[in-house]
Order: structure tokens, then sequence, then C-alpha cells
């Protein structure tokens, strides 16, 4: 039996965009774009219920080499937990943002 994701196709899709246009970024308009992305890690992050169990405990900072991993597990795990609704357009307005 195949395994299903609860990643919704329009935001597996976004994703996907988003991942594929940041590897194509030069080094340095990536490492400026950044904060956009980390700004949405840190959003998405927040809005799990039991981050208030978690208070003052952050995302880490482990550098732009991993950020879009990151991004992709806490999609993965907002969706998981029923928590898709408008993912797909923030995806796409991160993925304008990134140029």
């Amino acid at each position: 039996m195949t395994p299903t994701s609860p990643v919704p196709q329009e935001v597996s899709t976004e994703l996907e965009r988003v991942a594929r246009r940041w590897r194509e970024l030069p080094l340095d308009r990536a490492l400026a774009r950044v904060p956009v992305v980390r700004a949405l890690v840190d959003d998405i992050a927040a809005s799990d219920p039991l981050a208030a169990d978690r208070a003052g405990v952050a995302v880490p900072d482990l550098g732009p080499a991993v950020l879009l991993d990151q991004l992709t597990v806490l999609v993965f795990d907002a969706c998981a937990a029923g928590r898709a609704e408008g993912l797909d357009r923030r995806l796409a307005d991160l993925r304008r943002a990134l140029g």
C-alpha cells in the first residue's frame, strides 16, 4: 500500500515551484531573500496550536542551505494537522517575492 501525503496537490505544486525558484537564485539574491522565507517558516511554526507550549522556542536558524527543507517539513506538518488552508496562496506569494 502506498502512503498518501496529507499535502494537497495545489500546496505541493506551489512548494515545488518555490523550491525550484530558490535553487535558481544566484547566491547573493538568495541570501538577500532569506528573511522573507524565514518569516514564512516562523509564521507557519507559530500557527501550530502546540506552539504556545513551546513559547520562546523558535525554528532553529540552520542557514540558507536547509531553509527550504525546514519550510517543506513545516508545510507537511501543517497540512497533516489540518492547517492547509491558504498555504498555496502564501507559497505563491513567497515565490513571487523571491523574484
